[in-house]
Parts: C-alpha cells; structure tokens; sequence
C-alpha cells in the first residue's frame, strides 16, 4: 500500500543498479517520491531512471563511486540542483570479500573498507549537512548482522559493518544530545539475502561462493528502508535468524561465536566445489547481477 507521506520526497539512493538499492527505487518510486539513483554502473542506472520516468516518476541518475569523496559530493549537488533539498538519503553501496584474512590481497581489502565504510562516512556527511540546514531528513545506513557480530572469512566486510553501525550509532547520539528536531539516523542490519552480494563479492576461498542459510528474500530489506523514510527507528534487524543470533550472543557469547565460525567453515570451505580466485565488483563494476534478487532461491 503507497504511503501518501513518501509522495514528493527527494530520496538518494546508492547502490541502486541492483539488489536492496535497485529494489528500494522502484518502491520509493511506486510511492510517489523523487529520486536520485547512484551507483557504478551508470548503463543500469539509465535503465532504471528510465523505467521510473515511464511510470511517471521524477528521477535522474548519477553515476557514483562511493568510494571517492569528490562524486559523493557531486551527488548530493546534482540532487540539490535538480530538487532543491534531500528527504532522505539511503547508504546502500557495498561490496564484500571473501578468504583466509591472509589470501586476500590488501588493496582487496582495503577497497572493501572505502567502498562500506568510507563511502558510508562521505555519504553520511553530506546528507547530515544538509538536514541540519533544512532542520529535518532521514539517513539510512544499510550495515549487516556482521556489524554486531563475526564470522570467520568476511574479515574486512565485518570490519567496515562494524564502523557503519558504529557510525550511525555516535551520530545519532549527537542527534539527542544536541536536541536537533526533524533528523533521523536509521540503520538496517539484514542477515543473509538472495541479492546479487554474493555474484559481486570478491572470492579467495578456494571454492565457489555459497550463500549462508537461511536466505531470505531481499524485498523483506526494501519494506525495512521504506518504512524507516516515514517511520524511522534507530535500529532494525531484518531476519528472524539475526535476532536469534542476536539475543544468542548477548546471553552466551563465546558459545554464538563458535556456532557461527563452525557454520561458516562448513558452508564455505568444505562443501562448495573447487574455483578460482576472483576480484569479483570490488575494483570495478561487472556486468553480471542487474536484478533485486540474485536467483540462489530458486
């Protein structure tokens, strides 16, 4: 059901050209809202800022790597010139490696960091700004249930959620202490989702990429995004799995970390077949995964 509250709200969004980003525009858009579409891929986001105007929706697209404060910064101008103010501006670009912390090259690594956590950080400053001035806004970081907690194998990836939760966390507490009304600081932490994350995730395991289990189905994280433009909580896991993982680590913690480093190990360095190593999208966009989901659902 489109909520009237949405209808004319300027929203950014990065990593739009697939997966929760691409799955969050057709809603916001669905719903009235005027929209700013970023990612790598500027072909996809064409595609899709075509497919909105079509269905009568206001949308430009701007290519964008978030891991370069400069196009952040241009981003947030090009929406400013085309609508004058930001509603919302949602985090979502990502990227993943994984392997033995030790196979993995460092610039691996170290662009997993810039993409999720600097791109998260350029993201986040230019948005605040912005609502601090218009005195109201809604920011969306799109973190994961390993910015809470670990597995083994998603080193860097694990590093950067951690600093995104820990990011939204101290910039929300600056929110309330500061006693500024009107501006939001949302984060969605979703456990393992059928998008195309696991087709762009750089691969030094040795095996073919699997997906944990359970895997959910991505448009239960778009819901979470959309609801938090209009109703927006500090927190959310989305997956029943997380919230068990959750409340496990809390009570038992060292018996939760076992349990999911032995998971882990078993669904990624024992059964997969054999593969080769892969940069997969970290240091530059793929063709490969344009849709919401990425089809290991079946």
């Amino acid at each position: 059901m489109a909520d009237a509250s949405i209808r004319g709200k300027v929203v950014v969004i990065t990593g739009a050209s697939s997966g929760f980003g691409k799955g969050a525009a057709q809603e916001f858009g669905r719903q009235g809202a005027r929209l700013v579409l970023a990612a790598r891929r500027g072909e996809l986001l064409d595609e899709l800022a075509n497919e909105c105007r079509n269905n009568g929706v206001d949308a430009i697209a701007c290519p964008t790597d978030v891991s370069k404060r400069d196009e952040v910064e241009r981003l947030a101008q090009a929406a400013i010139d085309k609508f004058g103010r930001i509603d919302v501006w949602v985090n979502d670009a990502g990227v993943g490696a994984l392997g033995r912390f030790e196979r993995i090259p460092m610039e691996i690594h170290e662009q997993v960091i810039a993409t999720d956590l600097l791109g998260t950080l350029y993201g986040s400053y230019c948005a605040y700004r912005q609502f601090l001035a218009q005195r109201s806004g809604v920011l969306i970081n799109i973190a994961s249930e390993l910015g809470y907690g670990s597995v083994p194998y998603y080193s860097s990836y694990t590093a950067a959620k951690h600093g995104v939760v820990g990011l939204s966390d101290a910039l929300r507490q600056e929110v309330k202490q500061n006693g500024i009304k009107g501006v939001h600081i949302c984060t969605i932490m979703p456990t393992a989702h059928d998008t195309p994350f696991f087709d762009h995730a750089a691969n030094y395991t040795g095996h073919e990429i699997t997906a944990p289990k359970p895997l959910h189905d991505p448009q239960n994280v778009v819901d979470a995004i959309v609801r938090a433009a209009t109703d927006p909580e500090d927190k959310e896991i989305v997956g029943a799995d997380g919230k068990i993982k959750f409340a496990l680590a809390n009570v038992l913690p060292k018996v939760a970390e076992k349990i999911g480093a032995k998971q882990m190990h078993k669904t990624q360095m024992e059964k997969p077949p054999a593969a080769n190593d892969s940069q997969g999208a970290v240091r530059a966009p793929m063709p490969q995964g344009r849709e919401v989901s990425g089809g290991r659902r079946g």
